[in-house]
């Protein structure tokens, strides 16, 4: 049988724009919704060294944990793996003029950061994401 607490955890999240509008902060709609990206430094989760989950600030989505946070120098929180594999989605972006990996939230899409091939070990990857995407749960 199975739990409807795990299928509305996994659901789709679809909203309208006005929405997500209502129920974002500026900069996170900015972020989430339009791709943007916070200025480095900036974000209330960058230097956060607590135990607990990074969760998606669009639907409340696990994406990290503490254990996988490390201190890259990069400006922005960044993560070796994410909590489950099925909690992020992957899509190529050319966009100014670069090739990167962006990193979507797999529940509603919204716009996480991006990921790259610099990370410490076991990945070697570096989950570069932007605080205003994430809320965080003390765990």
């Amino acid at each position: 049988m199975i739990n409807p607490i795990d299928i509305e955890k996994t659901a789709k999240v679809e909203r309208t724009d006005a929405e997500w509008r209502e129920q974002l902060t500026p900069e996170q709609y900015h972020v989430l919704r339009q791709k943007g990206t916070e200025r480095a430094f900036t974000g209330a989760l960058t230097q956060n060294h607590e135990t607990g989950e990074y969760l998606c600030a669009g639907c409340g989505a696990v994406l990290f944990g503490s254990s996988a946070k490390f201190d890259s120098g990069c400006g922005w929180p960044s993560f070796y793996i994410p909590r489950d594999s099925t909690a992020i989605a992957e899509h190529e972006d050319t966009s100014w003029g670069m090739r990167r990996v962006e990193v979507t939230c797999a529940r509603c899409g919204g716009h996480l950061g991006h990921v790259f091939p610099d990370g410490p070990k076991p990945t070697g990857l570096r989950y570069c994401i932007n605080s205003a995407s994430l809320t965080f749960e003390h765990r």
